[in-house]
């Protein structure tokens, strides 16, 4: 595989973990937390495809063989770290959702 599929393929499954997290994060904000937690899992599934083909690029140029360097495996890198971002921030978004929500109930079965 060329340094240009390898990039397209770290943007393409980094950007369908940042979607999936930010899926996560709607079902968590509708009170949807069981459809919450499996889009995050979902998302940690893409993450270690893409996260293979990093290694994959690392092991390579750790093995001696020549990693060229292009804007396309830099923008694929800055997908990669975005998602790794955003599920990070998708899963204390879906905690504070899940206390907010036991707060609310709590105060409903106190009227």
């Amino acid at each position: 595989m060329n340094i240009e599929e390898i990039s397209f393929q770290i943007i393409l499954n980094g950007g369908n973990a940042r979607s999936l997290a930010a899926e996560a994060i709607n079902f968590a904000k509708a009170g949807e937390f069981d459809k919450a937690e499996q889009k995050i899992e979902e998302a940690n599934e893409a993450m270690i495809i893409a996260h293979r083909f990093q290694t994959d690029l690392i092991q390579g140029e750790a093995r001696g063989e020549k990693v060229e360097i292009r804007l396309i495996l830099i923008h694929a890198q800055d997908h990669l770290m975005n998602a790794m971002t955003v599920i990070d921030l998708a899963k204390e978004i879906i905690e504070l959702y899940k206390k907010t929500n036991e707060l609310e109930l709590r105060e409903l079965r106190k009227s």
